[in-house]
């Protein structure tokens, strides 16, 4: 079918029927061995000195960019010329074991270890030292059933009775010469023990009558009870045991990669199933299982496409699966590996539920805010620490879950140290913070009502006041004296500069940042503190039930070092307190349970997100903490404030309005004005807030109430035309209804 025919359509049908019609169409036929040829000498650089050897060489892309789409490019070599780093190159970068255990390093951990072994072993002593008169009776009373179970006894072993059924058989089956040849066996076995019972009870009769007559009375009392015992244990009961369990040891069976493999099979990801349901593990163990403190740690990788975080969005189907508590079962990943590699931890109690070790600082103790201090424990039982100098903290979680437990522990802390300022505000007002602040807080508030708002409004002020002195001191300071611009315990120490320590704590922080009025400002000073505080000795922490971004806005989440979360309900409220992408890589503190009361994740220390329990102090021992915390303040000199029942005075410059004063200072003919007229005409009106600022501050402090500066054509004393920053009195005016709206309104 050849014609000479123009129309595309026709010869393209033509060209497609004929070459469907050829019978080899449907394939080439390949010599095989110019295949293998042409493999190997694709795999073979050197054998083609026409490519190019270089890196960037057209050889070395892939087919797609390469200039000739004929040519095949081998991806997996079948001769690999290089297999991976040696092995002084593995050796490089292995990981070594630590030759002595981290508990056995820790000074601090041996104590508690060897602190709880003694105690476990004292307290079995006791009890059983006490019930020891009780153990006695019991085993007098069941002495003559043990007699008579050794008389018997020994009767049937005499008689051979463990022989009888065997014998009996062989007269069921008629066979005489089996039973003929039991009956000598026997009657050899009587005759021997027979002599041998008879000499035994010779030999004891003697003894008894010897220890008699010649033995003395604590020897004959000894050897009688001796006997009473042993006959006493001899008939005790299976089902009531004379001696009973001083400590109530943890049902916890051994883990074993059984239960492992069988709890992952459980959780239903795809990829597990499928991997098991082919007769493979669905899990690579990269290590022995392991006892790990007091609980069980397996570590390995994931089938390929499967995270650790698909495990822990299914932590209740997994504990299901290892038949344990959920507080027993702690996925977790591994920071420095890929994101398949899981370390599972198997407590032998509920983390909620085991006994905390005694904290360091309940009965005695002081502490240096620029030193670690121990504030909870992770779940190997381990104490974890925090520096609470140089930081600014957040701690967010829902109701009930020990949010403000947690934030008072931390006051309780920098309490110890005498030369800390405390400032504790208790937005809630139920007087969770009343320990510390009635006894050694400098300034102290429980409530929302609007003078409460005030005090810590102008006492924000005060400290943001001293934020800048510090700054200046601190620049002052030789180098040799400063080196790091910024407050050493040794510069704390010097009253002279007054670089002390200043630690604020705010539980419901939310209500500062949302007043209608002041919550701007408070989020202006609490921003500046967060990010200059530390460097200058003052400490930020706060405290909320509602982690998200107008309760907790993003300047203090976004800067602050240290965070603590503890249960929350969904992945943006984790991500505000523990850092945007936490709830992505796996830290995730929506899988606490509510009785993970104290559990939370702690990020700070320079490590990792890990899960800790904070230390539980109850009301009466955070007094009696805060009590030992102002008798130290006393001896040193440095109780002040409202602990001395001092209010500080507010005076009224303490209470301005910002927007209402540039209403004050603008009048409304003037529509648009520069910056530097409306700063310059606010100190005129209050020379004690508002002396010293600049155009830019202005534009800062108006930025929260969402009041811009713009472009703003006017003249210079000298009558010229200029374009300048200003502001435009009707936003200022739409900015205070607005608010005013909000407070009416609430």
């Amino acid at each position: 079918m050849n014609h000479p025919d123009d129309n595309e359509l026709f010869n393209r049908l033509e060209a497609e029927m004929a070459a469907d019609s050829r019978p080899d169409s449907g394939g080439e036929v390949v010599d095989l061995d110019k295949a293998r040829s042409a493999r190997s000498e694709s795999a073979d650089p050197t054998a083609r000195p026409d490519v190019d050897r270089s890196p960037d060489s057209g050889a070395a892309r892939s087919g797609a960019e390469s200039a000739d789409p004929t040519v095949r490019v081998m991806v997996d070599q079948p001769t690999p010329t290089v297999t991976g780093p040696g092995y002084l190159g593995r050796l490089a970068g292995a990981r070594r074991r630590a030759v002595v255990p981290v508990w056995l390093r820790s000074m601090a951990e041996l104590r508690t270890a060897a602190t709880w072994v003694a105690r476990h072993y004292a307290h079995t002593a006791g009890y059983h030292a006490l019930r020891a008169p009780v153990y006695a009776a019991r085993l007098t009373l069941q002495a003559p059933t043990g007699t008579a179970r050794f008389i018997g006894g020994t009767m049937r072993w005499v008689a051979d009775r463990e022989g009888e059924p065997v014998r009996l058989a062989a007269v069921r089956r008629e066979d005489a010469a089996e039973y003929l040849k039991l009956s000598r066996q026997r009657d050899g076995r009587v005759r021997l023990r027979t002599l041998v019972a008879v000499l035994a009870l010779f030999v004891g009769v003697g003894a008894a009558l010897a220890i008699y007559v010649l033995a003395p009375d604590w020897l004959q009392a000894v050897s009688v009870s001796a006997v009473v015992m042993a006959l006493g244990y001899a008939g005790r009961k299976a089902d009531a045991p004379v001696i009973h369990k001083a400590v109530e040891l943890p049902d916890a069976p051994k883990l074993t990669s059984d239960i492992v493999l069988r709890a992952l099979g459980a959780l239903g990801i795809p990829a597990i199933n499928q991997a098991q349901g082919k007769g493979r593990d669905g899990f690579a163990f990269t290590a022995p299982i392991t006892r790990d403190g007091p609980g069980w740690r397996a570590e390995g990788d994931l089938p390929y496409g499967v995270t650790v975080t698909d495990v822990m969005d299914r932590r209740e189907r997994l504990a299901s699966g290892l038949r344990r508590p959920l507080g027993c079962v702690w996925p977790e990943s591994v920071p420095d590996e890929h994101t398949g590699r899981l370390v599972l931890w198997v407590g032998d109690q509920d983390m909620s539920k085991t006994p905390a070790p005694v904290w360091p600082l309940a009965k005695s103790g002081a502490v240096d805010l620029f030193k670690p201090a121990a504030f909870s424990t992770d779940q190997r039982g381990r104490w974890v620490e925090v520096t609470l100098m140089y930081i600014a903290g957040v701690i967010g979680a829902i109701p009930r879950m020990g949010k403000t437990f947690l934030l008072r522990l931390l006051m309780l802390i920098a309490a110890l140290d005498p030369r800390a300022e405390l400032h504790t505000y208790d937005m809630k007002g139920t007087g969770d913070l009343d320990p510390v602040g009635d006894a050694v807080s400098y300034r102290h508030r429980a409530g929302e009502d609007e003078e409460d708002f005030e005090y810590a409004l102008a006492d924000m002020r005060e400290v943001r006041g001293e934020l800048r002195r510090r700054a200046k001191v601190i620049r002052s300071l030789p180098r040799d004296i400063c080196p790091e611009s910024k407050v050493t315990t040794e510069l704390a120490n010097m009253p002279t500069l007054g670089l002390h320590p200043i630690v604020i704590g705010v539980d419901e922080c939310q209500k500062w940042f949302e007043h209608p009025k002041y919550g701007a400002e408070f989020e202006e000073i609490c921003t500046d503190l967060v990010k200059r505080g530390p460097a200058t000795g003052i400490v930020l922490l706060l405290a909320t039930q509602r982690p998200d971004a107008k309760s907790l806005p993003t300047g203090i989440s976004a800067n602050a070092s240290a965070r603590w979360c503890l249960k929350v309900m969904g992945q943006l409220e984790n991500d505000m307190v523990l850092g945007t992408s936490s709830y992505k890589r796996g830290v995730r503190a929506t899988m606490f349970s509510w009785a993970d009361k104290g559990i939370c994740y702690f990020v700070g220390e320079g490590a990792d997100a890990r899960i800790v329990r904070s230390v539980f102090v109850d009301a009466v021992a955070a007094e009696n903490i805060a009590l030992r915390a102002r008798g130290a303040r006393e001896v040193a000199g440095t109780l002040a404030g409202y602990a001395l029942g001092h209010e500080p005075e507010v005076s009224e410059s303490a209470r301005y309005d910002l927007l209402a004063d540039i209403l004050a200072v603008v009048p409304s003919e003037e529509p648009k004005v520069w910056s530097e007229t409306v700063v310059a005409r606010l100190a005129e009106l209050r020379p004690d807030v508002y002396a010293g600022w600049e155009p830019e501050q202005l534009a800062y402090m108006l930025k929260p109430h969402g009041v811009p500066t713009l472009q703003v054509w006017g003249k210079t004393d000298s009558g010229k035309g200029a374009n300048r920053r200003g502001i435009e009195r009707a936003r200022i005016t739409a900015a205070i209804a607005e608010r005013d709206g909000k407070r009416d309104a609430g």
